[in-house]
């Protein structure tokens, strides 16, 4: 369904493409005009009948949260509490001894690790926008983790920067140019 102001962008579209072949016309016409293409009788009709907006759609999508699968909760906790600096949102087992579910977040991003083998696999790549990549380079720097120091990689859509996890998993930060 359209709405009224998509039709009167529509007829201002209509009016500009055929001023540029030198077919002028006004924009009461213009109106006319898309009025009848989408089905009325003329543009007081459209007009009366037509929504003034869009309704918001009844489906409304949420930031997705990746699953991570891991294999060893200690080296899942000194890579993503330590080393990232996450924070637990939650931790999840069905009873001690089961393999464990954990939420975890940091500036907005969340992610979920699982030690169930049926939620994820491991090499998975994640790719992150975020503002300020040198300055979690710098971070992750000064923490003198034993097992990587990633750099920034300057390509032609942004800075990126590769953090591999101790399962296979890879966190593709990039800053957008």
């Amino acid at each position: 369904m359209f709405s009224i102001e998509q039709a009167k962008q529509m007829a201002a579209k209509l009016k500009a493409s055929l001023e540029l072949r030198e077919h002028k016309i006004s924009y009461s016409t213009a109106l006319e005009t898309v009025a009848h293409q989408l089905g009325f009788r003329d543009w007081n009709t459209a007009a009366a009948t037509l929504p003034s907006q869009i309704p918001p759609s009844q489906i409304q999508f949420s930031n997705p949260v990746p699953i991570l699968r891991i294999f060893d909760v200690r080296k899942a906790q000194e890579f993503y509490l330590e080393f990232l600096s996450f924070s637990v949102e939650f931790e999840h087992r069905f009873e001690p001894g089961l393999p464990l579910y954990m939420g975890i977040a940091r500036e907005g991003l969340q992610l979920h690790l699982s030690e169930h083998h049926g939620d994820a696999s491991p090499g998975a790549t994640i790719f992150i926008p975020l503002n300020n990549i040198a300055l979690l380079r710098d971070e992750l720097h000064g923490k003198q983790y034993g097992y990587g120091r990633p750099e920034i990689v300057k390509q032609d859509w942004g800075d990126v920067m590769e953090v591999h996890d101790p399962f296979g998993n890879r966190l593709r930060f990039c800053q957008q140019n």
